[in-house]
């Protein structure tokens, strides 16, 4: 885990610093506001500790700098107790909030609250849903209202493919690209017959039909309004 560490005090940056490379982390210190938000927007932080009272750029400019470019977690850090400037903090974006000073041990238990929170975060649903058709991508399994849908190899890569850009036309170049990794032909019609196979499974024993051809594009899959 990489953790980027905004604070213009000497001592507190090097207390956090020591403190959390000791917990197992790779930590960078940052001492004012314009090269702290210079490394926490360009820079890839699993987390960022931020001191409220910065030189050039203060914490809240800073965060609110982060927020409009990325969703690090941001854990901010400040001398100021009030009421009025955790709710701004929060209010901006902020994750966490700690008022110093400090006990390290809180501070390690916050910094892995968040970690957690944002691994949790990251971690892709392999489950794709377009109304009630779901395509499980790790178990290699498609269903629509709970009935299981038999597909071969081909066919569940194509669908697939469909769920992960549903809403998005694909040409049939890009799926003959992306299916069987081949240089599309417009003499051969090996897209347009899959496609139709697909169809026959997923869509003829349904009423709403979610497979829907976009004439001398290509394919969608997605839930229209009519039936």
């Amino acid at each position: 885990m990489k953790l980027l560490v905004i604070e213009d005090e000497p001592r507190a940056a090097e207390y956090l610093r020591q403190g959390l490379a000791e917990s197992g982390y790779a930590v960078e210190v940052s001492h004012d506001g314009t090269d702290g938000l210079h490394r926490a927007v360009t820079g890839d932080y699993d987390l960022v500790l931020l001191d409220v009272m910065l030189p050039g750029i203060d914490g809240f400019a800073v965060l609110a700098a982060i927020r409009a470019s990325k969703a690090t977690p941001v854990l901010m850090l400040t001398a100021r107790s009030q009421v009025r400037d955790k709710v701004r903090g929060f209010e901006l974006g902020t994750d966490d909030y700690l008022v110093k000073p400090f006990e390290f041990p809180e501070l390690l238990a916050r910094v892995r609250a968040l970690l957690r929170r944002g691994q949790q975060q990251a971690a892709p649903d392999p489950v794709l849903r377009v109304a009630d058709l779901e395509v499980d991508a790790i178990r290699h399994r498609a269903t629509r209202g709970g009935r299981r849908i038999d597909l071969s190899a081909k066919e569940f890569a194509l669908l697939a493919l469909l769920a992960h850009h549903a809403g998005e036309v694909l040409t049939r170049t890009q799926i003959a690209a992306m299916v069987w990794d081949i240089h599309f032909d417009s003499d051969t019609n090996v897209v347009d017959v899959a496609v139709s196979r697909l169809r026959a499974r997923v869509d003829d024993p349904f009423e709403r039909k979610l497979i829907h051809t976009v004439r001398g594009v290509g394919y969608v899959l997605e839930a229209r309004g009519d039936l």
